[in-house]
């Protein structure tokens, strides 16, 4: 059974045909062939006063659309019956609407063809006044028209027809369709023969829901012979025909929930045969080979299954299901839509805040970096002027230590020269030893502390330049950088305070060198004072020179009784005399 949205769209086209003016009304006259045509064709008994009793309210002006509707849905199609002929209808609205469309074109298809396509327009529009088809529908028509022609598809030419068709509109009316096709825009090169047979098998497929058709030869049920027949399947029966013309129909098998079709092994000489089971009567048919066989019996099977799950045909389902996608599709991209439009309009508000959290901060950072960089400034001056109070310090000092290392090169030098000295000089002499390795590690603690006072000098530097880098982080920091900072500048003063006690200590270390260099002084002055006391004996004692850090001479006088040159000299004798004595033997 058709629905009513499929029979309203011829009927809306013979309408608008009997609109001349084109502003949507008809005159009632107009109206009243239209209404008796229409229930000569779907079979209603037809009231001739019903719609002068409809419209009794209004003058003799023409009716709209919308006026003419109620009166068609009450009294005609409320009572359609099942066994109208739908191509009737089309061929009566298409009488009325076609001339008016494609006369004076120069169509390279016939008529006939045309009445065909403006059938699969009608199956393949949207269920919207006035109605249209859409790219995805055209592409599914050209497609299946391509495949049934033999011909392969040109994907690209459809995708810059349709860019071009996306410019202006996304989708086509019946006549520019016909036109389409018509005019050879994608069948260029292509028999018009071969063509028309293309469009025909789509329409058979599309409008007359024929499932499958071909020749199969048939057992007759009272000869039992065989016959060749032109068949056509549809999803509630199959029909047989003399010839595929279909002037003479032969008969038909009606399909219902209860049917079967089976495979028959080969017999009586015939292959490739199958068997259709139905209530009252059983078909035996003969297929032409193996795998058409093998189609028509899927091709029964796949109707009796939609016959049982009470769906429609398969490219009514198909329809469905594509316009379902399609609604669906829209939708998720209308939400889609919607959600960017709301996305973006956040995103602005978002935007137009952080611009002005962005300036307000912006603001804040220049103050606070202005008064940073003043205090580093300031910070930086005092150092300097530190390092150079330190640096100039360093410098006296070094040279107060070489003077005095010249002092001490030139004492070692005098007491070089005293080869022995009274047992009274050894405690001078211990004193003076003492002050030596006292002022060495007195050098040695000054050394420590100037090389700790660099390492601190570099941990400041290294303070410094990490006070540089935090300053040129990003604003968002700003706040996590002024506490580092607070602990950097602690950490500086820590160091600071460190340094002024290395300060102290250097002092102190300055005291006790010149406590040392006082008691060197004062052994010089007693080194002296026994000097003088040396020469007024020089003949009667010899002078004691300090002795070296290398291991003393051990001789029966005791330890270090000789120097190292008399010893050599009295070897020397020994020696000689030794000699002596052999040349005398």
């Amino acid at each position: 059974m058709l629905s009513r949205d499929e029979i309203l769209k011829p009927i809306w086209y013979a309408f608008t045909a009997l609109d001349v003016d084109r502003n949507g009304k008809v005159s009632k006259s107009q109206l009243k062939v239209l209404s008796h045509n229409l229930c000569t064709i779907l079979k209603i008994p037809h009231n001739t006063s019903a719609l002068e009793e409809h419209f009794k309210d209004d003058d003799e002006g023409p009716v709209s659309t919308q006026g003419y509707m109620p009166y068609l849905n009450m009294f005609i199609l409320d009572k359609i019956q099942a066994n109208f002929d739908f191509n009737e209808l089309n061929k009566m609205c298409w009488t009325l609407s076609a001339p008016k469309h494609i006369s004076g074109k120069h169509l390279l298809i016939s008529e006939a063809d045309t009445f065909k396509v403006w059938c699969i327009f009608n199956f393949l529009s949207e269920d919207k006044y006035p109605l249209h088809i859409v790219t995805e529908e055209l592409e599914y028509f050209l497609r299946r028209l391509f495949a049934a022609m033999g011909c392969s598809w040109n994907e690209d030419r459809f995708e810059g027809y349709k860019m071009q068709l996306g410019a202006k509109k996304k989708h086509l009316n019946a006549w520019e369709l016909i036109e389409l096709i018509g005019m050879g825009h994608f069948t260029k090169g292509i028999n018009p023969q071969t063509l028309s047979m293309g469009i025909n098998e789509v329409y058979q497929e599309l409008v007359m829901d024929v499932v499958k058709q071909g020749y199969m030869m048939k057992k007759g049920h009272k000869r039992k012979n065989w016959t060749e027949r032109w068949f056509e399947l549809h999803l509630n029966y199959m029909s047989y025909y003399v010839s595929e013309d279909l002037i003479e129909q032969k008969g038909c098998i009606s399909l219902d929930r209860n049917c079967c079709v089976e495979s028959l092994p080969d017999k009586d000489g015939k292959k490739n045969l199958f068997i259709i089971k139905c209530v009252e009567k059983s078909f035996e048919i003969n297929a032409s080979d193996k795998k058409a066989k093998q189609e028509w019996i899927q091709a029964i099977q796949d109707c009796i299954v939609h016959i049982r799950q009470g769906l429609s045909s398969p490219h009514r389902e198909s329809r469905q299901k594509r316009r379902e996608l399609r609604n669906r599709m829209k939708a998720e991209q209308e939400m889609m839509e919607n959600r960017m439009r709301q996305l973006q309009l956040a995103n602005e508000s978002k935007q137009a805040q952080l611009e002005a959290m962005t300036k307000e901060a912006s603001m804040r950072g220049d103050l606070e970096e202005q008064r940073r960089v003043l205090t580093q400034k300031e910070l930086l001056d005092q150092y300097r002027r530190d390092l150079e109070q330190e640096k100039m310090a360093r410098m006296q000092m070094e040279e107060q230590v070489v003077e005095k290392a010249n002092e001490v090169e030139q004492y070692w030098q005098r007491m070089q020269e005293l080869e022995d000295m009274y047992r009274q000089l050894k405690k001078a002499l211990d004193d003076e030893r003492q002050a030596k390795e006292d002022e060495e590690a007195l050098r040695k603690l000054q050394a420590r502390l100037l090389q700790e006072e660099a390492n601190k000098r570099l941990e400041l530097e290294q303070i410094h330049h990490q006070q540089q880098e935090i300053l040129s982080q990003s604003q968002k920091e700003k706040e996590e950088l002024e506490r580092e900072r607070a602990e950097k500048e602690s950490a500086l003063q820590a160091a600071q305070e460190q340094l002024q006690s290395l300060r102290r200590q250097r002092e102190g270390a300055q005291e006790e060198y010149m406590a040392v260099t006082k008691k060197l002084e004062r052994a010089a002055n007693k080194t002296k004072n026994w000097k003088h006391k040396v020469s007024k004996h020089e003949g009667l004692l010899q002078i004691i020179q300090p002795g070296t850090k290398s291991p003393t001479k051990m001789t029966n006088w005791g330890q270090a009784a000789f120097t190292e040159t008399e010893l050599d000299e009295m070897e020397r004798i020994w020696q000689e005399n030794k000699n002596r004595s052999y040349d005398g033997q």
